[in-house]
């Protein structure tokens, strides 16, 4: 009997071990294509909710793979679906698809000359924050889990994302426009898995949180009313852009003064203020529009009550009136405990333990976070600088001179099959 059970084990062992090493050949040969399809996708960059040709190009290639392809969701977006040759679970892979109103500035042979037009505005059109590489990413891990799908204990869902950078005024979109057609169903997904290339971060690094990972946003619009009057004369009327002056300094005050910061970091930030014709008048009304970031929902209500109830306060202190709308943004995106534990050793089995990090929050915002409030759901950083530049030299996400080290998209392929196959394996 235990000589039985021994070669049991011993053949599961070289069986195992056989599979490995195909999926590890698969992983490095498919490293160029998807250096290859980064480069089409950054030379051809579309804005949120007008990424047509970026659709069509992942549909073609799924439908290439053999999987059952979805196109028109949520306007532009496109699912592939993946069935394994066993019987399991569902899991999900997401990858945002949508590039940013940027003019490009990288020296590189594939940067992009295409031109738009962003809220009425005429301007280039850039990746510059990677979403070209997530794409790729995805397309490289079907192509490399559709060529050992008879060993999958499961079903893969493929989620190509648009507008992750937010709608075009007027429109719907994204990750919440996603999941309200029922990309999480059909079949059900258990669990869901997300990345973002980082510009600061070595190449060969992951980078993860259990928890919030990524803030909140908020944004709100504040109208300030005086009363006008001569610049020579300001006795006469009540100064509006004094007034605003005071409500900065006292918004900045609500997250040094009113917040626990030893629970969780906040931003409040004003990121426009108008107001004004000349400099020889004191206008009647000025306008300010800004954001809100918070990585914890107590602490996000704390901040708007006090908002709302500071910001009029200091305009009929000073004589004047003000209101305040803030609008919904991104919930908090929350990775779930127990499936990032579970997960870890996924991560560093792909990057090596001592290349994977835990790191503190990002005040940045993620619609991916919608997918993680309907399913336990994980999303990870994957380094993308140059091992010779230091980090001060290069340009952050969402600028002219954004630039990746193509290196590192193999490790996110890796790390994306390691994290499906794991899964699978372990329910």
């Amino acid at each position: 009997m235990k000589t039985t059970f021994l070669c049991f084990f011993l053949l599961l062992s070289i069986s195992l071990q056989s599979q490995n090493q195909k999926t590890i050949k698969l992983i490095d040969e498919v490293e160029s294509k998807v250096i290859e399809w980064r480069r089409y996708f950054h030379e051809n960059p579309e804005l949120s909710n007008r990424e047509f040709n970026t659709a069509k190009k992942i549909a073609e290639h799924l439908r290439e793979l053999g999987l059952e392809v979805q196109t028109g969701v949520a306007h532009t977006g496109v699912v592939g679906i993946l069935r394994g040759g066993k019987e399991g679970k569902v899991v999900a892979l997401r990858a945002d698809i949508d590039a940013l109103p940027v003019t490009e500035r990288t020296p590189v042979s594939f940067a992009s000359k295409v031109r738009s037009t962003y809220n009425g505005v005429d301007t280039g059109v850039m990746h510059a924050c990677g979403h070209d590489s997530h794409i790729a990413i995805l397309m490289g891990t079907a192509e490399v889990l559709s060529k050992i799908r008879k060993d999958i204990k499961g079903t893969v869902k493929f989620i190509f994302q648009p507008a992750e950078e937010g709608t075009p005024k007027g429109e719907n979109g994204g990750a919440k426009m996603m999941v309200e057609e029922g990309v999480l169903k059909n079949p059900s997904v258990d669990a869901i898995f997300g990345l973002h290339i980082k510009a600061i971060t070595d190449v060969g690094l992951i980078t993860y949180k259990p928890g919030g990972i990524m803030a909140a946003s908020q944004s709100f619009e504040i109208s300030v009313k005086g009363k006008q009057s001569h610049g020579s004369r300001p006795w006469e009327g009540v100064d509006p852009i004094v007034i605003s002056a005071q409500i900065i300094n006292g918004l900045q005050t609500i997250v040094s003064r009113d917040t626990e910061l030893t629970k969780e970091a906040a931003v409040i930030t004003v990121g426009l203020i108008r107001g004004g014709v000349r400099s020889n008048i004191i206008p009647e009304e000025v306008k300010m529009i800004g954001t809100i970031r918070t990585l914890d929902y107590g602490m996000q209500d704390q901040l708007n009550k006090i908002i709302k109830k500071r910001v009029p306060a200091i305009a009929e202190a000073f004589g004047g009136a003000a209101t305040i709308i803030i609008r919904e943004g991104y919930p908090i995106t929350y990775n779930n405990h127990e499936l990032t534990k579970q997960m870890l050793p996924s991560l560093e089995k792909s990057a090596g333990k001592e290349n994977v990090r835990l790191v503190d929050a990002v005040t940045g915002a993620e619609d991916f976070s919608y997918y993680q409030q309907k399913v336990p759901g994980m999303y990870f950083f994957l380094g993308g600088k140059p091992l010779n530049v230091a980090k001060e030299k290069l340009a952050s996400h969402h600028t002219p001179d954004f630039y990746l080290d193509e290196s590192g998209f193999k490790l996110g392929v890796k790390t994306f099959v390691n994290l499906t196959l794991d899964y699978l394996d372990k329910q």
